[in-house]
């Protein structure tokens, strides 16, 4: 990525601009996602050429890893096994009945109406499975929503993205991507569960050693340094880079809550700046010629992942549950595709299979199409059940 230093400064503003607005667009329609989009498309090489960006620049695929490390790793630490056993029911429902659903009907929709081959079908498939409410904040943060849609939405988007990864990886090698032999594949990602496993295990122990003390500000960084380690020891043995970080984050959550939790403030502000730059990144790669290269069907296709594939998986993984149909709806609408999403594309674009910016562009609209329609409904539905919590309250 040359011109880094008009590309940092053009993000420092819009990244002002975004805390200035703030305020506002948690209480109205204005996104701050969808004006880091916005930003990043205006000043990108296909329209005012403030951004030098291109899709075959090496920096952007380092970029594009080290983000996803970081995601990865720090939406792992929000899933602690005892988090799980607590509240796993209903997230539950929605990975392992609502999620392969999606992923069905978004294969068939890719190959009966875009004509796709069933392994590139099965791969955009993937890589749209992964949801991130982190772009609808109103719905995951905000007291008006009930507790339990939250939860729900929170631990089925913290897992997500890891149960998406591994499929991810074995569709680009089916679809022409770099050949890798499936005892090698398997030993890959077998290896990244492992080191994921082992290194927050050893700096536990070693942590608890009675001749060794630590303080404070030192102990809330043990999670960056196992991080760090993960990532080079990935580098150097060939382990899964992307399992390695999500298992270790679970890990983490699960054998050092303490720790965890003192780095939990560090890791949101990281993990929300690395998606901003993401986002930005991503706008800046969206050209009139791309948007140009989707055809009508495209756009269809996109707009019923939306309206057809998650709604009706996860309404149907919710049947007989306790929740009220509103609240059903609002977990069924909220599968916002962000950043998971977007550096998948970008795995698939640098994978060198021969449909492989096609197969980009189709995911570029899709995930477009999902920023505007979440980040413009959230405030609505999070209003909503506002005023219905008002009136039950009312005598």
């Amino acid at each position: 990525m040359t011109g880094a230093a008009p590309f940092v400064l053009s993000f420092g503003v819009v990244l002002l601009a975004a805390i200035l607005i703030s305020g506002l667009a948690h209480r109205t329609l204005l996104s701050t996602t969808l004006l880091f989009l916005g930003a990043g498309f205006l000043l990108g090489p296909g329209i005012s050429g403030v951004l030098d960006v291109s899709l075959g620049d090496p920096a952007l695929g380092t970029l594009s890893q080290l983000a996803l490390f970081v995601v990865l790793f720090t939406d792992g630490q929000r899933i602690g096994f005892r988090d799980l056993r607590r509240a796993w029911r209903l997230p539950g429902r929605a990975l392992l009945l609502g999620m392969p659903l999606a992923f069905i009907i978004t294969t068939f929709l890719g190959t009966g109406l875009l004509g796709l081959p069933l392994a590139e079908a099965l791969l955009v498939a993937a890589v749209l499975a992964p949801t991130d409410p982190v772009f609808a904040s109103a719905i995951v943060g905000r007291d008006e929503i009930p507790g339990r849609v939250r939860s729900l939405l929170s631990i089925e988007s913290g897992l997500n993205d890891g149960l998406a990864l591994p499929a991810v990886i074995i569709l680009i090698a089916a679809t022409g991507g770099p050949g890798i032999e499936p005892l090698e594949l398997g030993a890959e990602l077998l290896g990244g569960i492992a080191l994921g496993i082992a290194v927050p295990l050893i700096v536990g122990l070693l942590l608890r050693l009675k001749f060794l003390t630590t303080t404070r500000l030192y102990s809330g960084l043990a999670p960056a340094a196992i991080g760090i380690i993960v990532f080079g020891v990935s580098a150097l043995t060939g382990a899964n880079l992307y399992l390695a970080a999500f298992t270790a984050g679970i890990t983490v959550a699960s054998v050092m809550p303490e720790i965890r939790d003192a780095f939990r403030e560090f890791g949101d502000y990281l993990t929300e700046l690395v998606k901003l730059l993401a986002i930005f990144l991503f706008g800046a790669l969206i050209s009139p010629s791309t948007l140009a290269d989707v055809s009508w069907a495209g756009l269809l296709f996109g707009i019923l992942v939306l309206v057809v594939a998650r709604p009706v998986a996860v309404e149907t993984a919710l049947i007989a549950s306790d929740l009220s149909w509103q609240e059903r709806l609002t977990a069924a609408w909220f599968g916002p595709k962000g950043f998971a999403s977007v550096l998948y594309g970008l795995l698939v674009l640098a994978s060198g299979t021969a449909d492989a910016e096609h197969l980009f562009h189709i995911i570029v609209a899709a995930i477009t199409l999902s920023i505007v329609a979440h980040s413009s409904t959230d405030v609505p539905i999070a209003r909503y059940f506002a005023k219905k919590q008002t009136a039950a309250n009312a005598p």
